[in-house]
């Protein structure tokens, strides 16, 4: 089994981390750039920013954003958030980032996925999926879930794979915030049937939930926020207990 990630969430809204559950009710969580230097120094693996704010000056915030969080931390970030051509991920990956994640832009125009992995290579391409089960059925939602779709969960993330993206993140709506575990029965047919990681994204309450996601649902990653920010439980923590249970983590 290959080393597992642990990778804390920072959801950006006009410049601080907030949190919310199911989506909304969002609350502050503290600043990110402080947040990236104490998950660094604590063991994370990684770490994602998302920008959830879509304001006019979006793009040159988030770029200094990334400038000062790359002068911080030593490890990879990805960085998301309203990304819709090469020209924005050139201007992220210039100021400091390793990666960027993708998500109601590459459902729009899937070609996206092609320009950006031609342009930068998959290894730095991660694709978004936000996705609800309706009737039984994973569909996926845009726009930071507000606004649904008849897309197929599982269709589109082949796709996605099909196109060249290095690695999806799969956010389950219904379990975001709620801290009631990971979706792992949706995060195990994901990994099964792709060849690309799976990153395991809401529902994040307890250690083992993130023992269970490695186990059950195959994930190559788990991300999580809320209980890292309101230090519910600490990385290096998690860590120990994942090792033994039997889980590969770099400690």
């Amino acid at each position: 089994m290959l080393t597992k990630r642990i990778i804390p969430c920072l959801d950006i809204k006009n410049g601080r981390t907030v949190k919310g559950v199911n989506f909304v009710d969002l609350r502050d969580a503290g600043d990110p750039v402080e947040l990236a230097e104490i998950y660094a120094r604590e063991g994370a693996d990684e770490l994602v920013f998302l920008d959830i704010s879509a304001t006019e000056e979006r793009r040159k915030t988030l770029a200094d954003l990334v400038y000062h969080v790359a002068e911080k931390v030593n490890i990879p970030f990805t960085v998301g958030g309203g990304i819709s051509s090469v020209e924005d991920v050139d201007i992220l990956l210039k100021n400091g980032a390793d990666k960027v994640s993708i998500n109601s832009s590459a459902v729009k125009r899937p070609g996206l996925i092609n320009e950006l992995v031609a342009k930068f290579g998959s290894q730095c391409i991660v694709v978004a999926i936000d996705a609800k089960q309706i009737d039984g059925k994973w569909k996926v939602h845009l726009v930071g879930g507000k606004v649904p779709t008849e897309i197929d969960l599982f269709e589109w993330a082949k796709e996605v794979e099909e196109r060249g993206a290095g690695e999806i993140l799969f956010t389950s709506m219904d379990h975001d915030g709620t801290k009631n575990g990971f979706a792992n029965k949706a995060l195990a047919r994901l990994s099964t049937e792709l060849n690309i990681p799976i990153i395991a994204s809401g529902g994040a309450g307890t250690v083992s939930h993130f023992t269970d996601t490695f186990m059950d649902g195959k994930a190559d990653a788990a991300l999580a926020a809320s209980i890292f920010h309101f230090k519910e439980i600490e990385i290096k923590q998690l860590k120990e207990e994942l090792k033994k249970d039997g889980i590969p983590v770099r400690l």
